[in-house]
């Protein structure tokens, strides 16, 4: 078979020629019949080596100048359920192997200078890893990323490139850690290090934190004046079937054989640790100047034993393309330099995180992190780690343990052995001394409950279960069409109700939150929406599937009842600080029609109030399209949502318990408004004689906080409500707060549908608002007065001052606009000397403003003002655009406008007035709703291939100034 075909679709990917030889000759031995085998008849055990508390050496810092730490991190930990970048699993508090290691080497830079550090990170963690340092961690950003190659799968029959046309991503592999000499070459870091004075470099893995950097060693190697150094360990009974050091018979250089590299019937000679007594511990020391002659002594590369692993091309489909994964290790480079040693190293610098069992432990009390973010041995351990043994089915997974430990993990310190057998859930409250087993042969899991346990067996097949609250696994299979959008996912209400559409994408954001970091068992989640036909089943079903992914605390709206900016409110403003909700689903398809034919929607908003970011919403889709099963606890009871209160669930065994509270949907927005706006100027304002006013809430959820404000707060008459009770189909009109929809208000305001003024039999009021579906849009009308979207954001934006909010932040600093609505609020930026920005449809996009300082380390651009043409606006009180705020607002601009004695100043004279002082823009929207899809597109696509052709055009006495296309960027 020819490599070939191999080649080209390397090179369309762009791989480096260092990389494609380098798996070529790795394919030449597989082709040439080699079975990367290593016989038991050609090596003997290694020489003995020195102890690291023999070396003589004496510390340097000084050769730290020399010296680059690199950390290996391409590895996702699938074996242990993971997707994302394994570094990036917590495992000390809320510490992850990142945070230790970026810690480490920060500590090391404040102690010694700066030493150069480096990660070599693959296709699969390059984008989560680096967005993880930008975020906590910039000082180390620069210089720091080296790509890991991949290579692809392979057919096993015919050793063609695989395909997987559902996932083209599946189709390649990472090569092995022992890529990393070729992506040193071809990134050119290797050039770069040595052309930068750098000789040494000190490489481990990033799941290894006993692997730091050690003076000790580092000034032996130096003085060794080897090419290659292996950090090795002696073997135990628990390191028997890993690989190990030895010595090839041929020519007495140091080797090493993996497990992959042992035939079947020399395995009981590869686990005799009597015989083979050094393991690899993956730490290595290398000199970049001997590493260069090397990879140029062997034409651009290190020809490395072969290791061959057997897979599927889809690893999470067993009956996809059988491949096969070409791999090298990087340690088996020491048989590659001639002079090449080793050396024994304490256990302690062998430490990493493979199975569940490790990480219960680093988790636990066993142990603690230095001063120089270490993890070390707690004290009282007596020198000796705890042995764990858990059940390999039921704790395989990390997802797995995280649900056994929702309420912490158990103290370990004083254990000397803990073995689990089945699954059992555990606290922070369950303390294990001596010898403690764990037996449970139910089908069900079974709590422990949370006292101290010591030298003791405890079968709990028999005991209480979780009764209410115990998960149920139901299979499932994938939806291909659940994509959030910049407003989550919208679908027809028959496609939600279908069996297990709701359920897998409620799920699949359930798990997108733990890859995330997020611990759903700390904090609460809120549910509510805009009241729609499925709003109040979809709602259970959800409270059940939270309840089995470790949800303790959950709030619902009364009634099943929040608007979108309530929500917001709520998750910022609504404590204790122990209860802040950690997310909410808000079930609501914004201004869509609603009933059993018509549109329903949810969307996730995370702990800053805002919508989900795209990095968790892609995942979420990516999870969307694997999902084989998700969890519920179906005999959870049904919760009353009809009246406020708290409903308490507690497990047949009395240990667990989980709250469920439902809480007034209005309470909470309302009384942030009153901290934002004048109330008593607004309370004068409404009370004058003159002055009258309607609220269309148009049967959505709006109607509840409208009567609330209006007729309890202000004290006007229900009559100035309209269509102030939420109907599951907005009875059966369209909730969208506009001209062509709100026509009940538009004609009570004396206009038509293009927003003209035409004759009216009755009094026509002196204000007018309309709210949508979901209560965060408004439309704005004076008595036979249109105020459009943009000019009203440019009139809050001119008249902030008067709104208590921004005035008593030293006024407005910044005001941002979408990309379609008009320059009217520039001109007032300009005028104003306020910082202005552009954005793309999509108010998270405004929020990634709103939050610059604290999630991007940026500007801090609050108090802001912004809003789109599509009757969106709103400011950094909430994450979300608010109606309620913007009819609030404008009240408050006209209250601040009056005065004393003098005649009313009205919407149309407010808006006239701020089209003399700043001038008068002029916009046109096109809606097309129904349209033939792919017509659409064709459409779309041509506008934006004539983009920038129609910049300078002339139409009639106009010339195109620009022409522009945005991108959700």
């Amino acid at each position: 078979m020819s490599f070939e075909p191999i080649r080209s679709k390397m090179v369309a990917e762009g791989i480096a020629p260092s990389a494609i030889s380098a798996f070529e000759s790795t394919f030449s031995s597989l082709q040439s019949g080699a079975t990367g085998l290593i016989p038991e008849s050609t090596i003997s055990p290694a020489p003995e080596l020195l102890k690291y508390e023999n070396i003589t050496a004496t510390p340097n810092a000084d050769l730290l100048s020399q010296t680059v730490v690199l950390k290996l991190n391409g590895g996702l930990g699938t074996g242990m359920g993971l997707d994302k970048a394994k570094s990036l699993l917590k495992v000390k508090g809320n510490d992850t192997f990142l945070d230790l290691a970026a810690k480490q080497v920060m500590s090391m830079r404040e102690n010694y200078g700066n030493v150069k550090f480096m990660l070599m990170n693959s296709f699969s963690t390059s984008d989560d890893t680096m967005s993880f340092l930008k975020s906590n961690y910039p000082s180390l950003v620069d210089g720091v990323e080296m790509l890991q190659n991949k290579v692809p799968k392979l057919d096993r029959e015919t050793l063609l490139p695989a395909t997987c046309p559902t996932n083209p991503d599946n189709e390649w592999c990472p090569p092995g850690h022992g890529d990393l000499y070729a992506a040193l070459v071809g990134s050119g870091k290797l050039d770069a290090l040595l052309a930068d004075g750098i000789k040494y470099m000190s490489v481990s893995n990033s799941d290894n934190l006993g692997a730091t950097m050690d003076l000790s060693l580092l000034a032996h190697f130096a003085a060794s004046d080897a090419p290659f150094m292996m950090e090795c360990c002696e073997r135990t009974e628990n390191d028997k079937k890993g690989g190990h050091l030895a010595q090839r018979n041929s020519d007495s250089q140091l080797i090493l054989r993996e497990s992959a590299m042992c035939a079947d019937e020399d395995k009981d000679e590869f686990q005799n640790i009597s015989k083979y007594k050094y393991f690899n511990t993956n730490n290595l020391w290398v000199r970049l100047d001997i590493l260069k002659e090397v990879i140029t002594k062997f034409g651009g590369f290190i020809p490395l034993p072969m290791i061959m692993n057997k897979k599927t091309v889809d690893p999470k489909d067993d009956e996809s393309q059988k491949v096969i994964q070409l791999e090298t290790a990087m340690g088996a480079a020491i048989e590659c330099f001639s002079g090449a040693t080793a050396i024994v190293v304490p256990r302690t610098r062998f430490a990493p995180v493979k199975k569940c069992d490790d990480l219960i432990l680093l988790r636990s009390d066993a142990y603690l992190i230095s001063d120089d973010f270490r993890p070390i041995l707690n004290p009282l351990c007596g020198g000796k780690a705890p042995i764990v043994s858990l059940d390999s089915k039921k704790y395989k997974l990390v997802g797995q343990l995280e649900k056994c430990t929702r309420n912490g993990v158990p103290s370990l310190v004083n254990c000397q052995r803990l073995t689990v057998q089945g699954e059992v859930w555990m606290s922070r409250k369950c303390i294990f001394e001596g010898e403690v087993s764990l037996v449970n042969t139910a089908d069900e899991p079974k709590l422990l409950p949370g006292r101290k346990f010591a030298n003791t067996k405890l079968d709990l097949t028999a005991a209480p279960g979780l009764g209410p609250l115990a998960p149920t696994t139901v299979k499932t299979t994938p939806f291909t069409d659940q994509k959030p959008g910049t407003s989550g996912l919208r679908k027809k209400t028959k496609v939600f109700i279908q069996p297990n559409y709701l359920e897998n994408f409620v799920q699949a954001t359930f798990n997108s939150l733990a890859s995330a970091g997020t611990d759903v068992s700390d904090g609460t989640l809120l549910i509510g929406g805009d009241g729609r036909y499925y709003n109040d089943k979809a709602i259970q079903i959800i409270t059940k599937i939270a309840v089995a992914n470790g949800v303790n605390r959950i709030w619902i709206g009364e009634n099943g009842l929040l608007s979108t900016p309530a929500v917001s409110a709520i998750i910022r403003e609504q404590g204790p600080v122990w209860k802040k909700a950690f997310g909410a689903f808000i079930l609501t398809a914004s201004h869509n029609p609603g009933g059993p034919d018509e549109d329903f929607g949810i969307k996730y908003n995370c702990e800053n109030g805002g919508p989900a970011q795209e990095f968790l919403t892609n995942d979420m889709f990516a999870n969307t399209k694997t999902i084989s099963t998700y969890a519920i606890a179906k005999s959870f009871p049904t919760i009353d949502i009809s009246k406020v209160g708290e409903t308490k669930v507690t497990s047949k065994s009395g240990d667990m318990q989980v709250n469920v509270e439902v809480l007034s949907s209005t309470d909470v927005h309302i009384t942030l408004l009153k901290t934002i706006f004048d109330f008593p100027a607004i309370k004068a304002l409404l009370d004058r004689d003159d002055f009258t006013m309607v609220y269309d809430s148009m049967h959505g959820v709006n109607g509840v906080y409208a009567r609330k404000v209006f007729c309890d707060v202000f004290g006007l008459d229900v009559s100035t409500q309209m269509n102030s009770i939420s109907k599951d189909d907005f009875n059966g009109g369209h909730a969208d707060p506009n001209l062509t929809y709100a026509k009940e208000l538009v004609a009570v305001m004396g206009l038509d549908k293009t927003g003209l003024p035409i004759p009216s039999p009755n009094p026509i009021p002196s204000f007018g608002a309309a709210a949508d579906g979901d209560g965060d849009r408004n439309m704005i009308l004076g008595s036979q007065f249109f105020v459009t979207p943009s000019d009203s954001l440019a009139i809050i934006a001119a008249n902030a001052d008067k709104i208590p909010f921004f005035a008593a932040q030293g006024g407005l600093k910044a005001v941002a606009r979408s990309m379609p609505t008009s320059g009217a609020v520039d001109l007032v930026a300009k005028a104003l000397n306020l910082a202005l920005f552009e954005t793309p449809t999509g108010w998270k996009f405004f929020g990634n403003l709103m939050d610059s300082k604290d999630l991007f380390g940026g500007v801090d651009y609050t108090p802001l003002l912004c809003g789109e043409e599509s009757f969106g606006t709103g400011s950094n009180h909430i994450r979300e655009k608010d109606g309620l705020w913007a009819v609030l607002a404008w009240l408050n601009i006209i209250a601040a406008s009056q005065k004393k004695g003098k005649p009313l100043v009205t919407v149309q004279d407010i808006v006239t007035s701020h089209w003399k002082k700043y001038g008068r823009n002029y916009y046109v929207r096109y809606d097309y709703e129904g349209a033939d899809k792919p017509g659409a597109q064709a459409m779309m696509a041509m506008f934006a291939a004539s983009a920038s052709s129609n910049t300078g055009r002339t139409c009639g006495p106009y010339t195109v100034e620009k022409s522009d296309v945005f991108e959700y960027k």
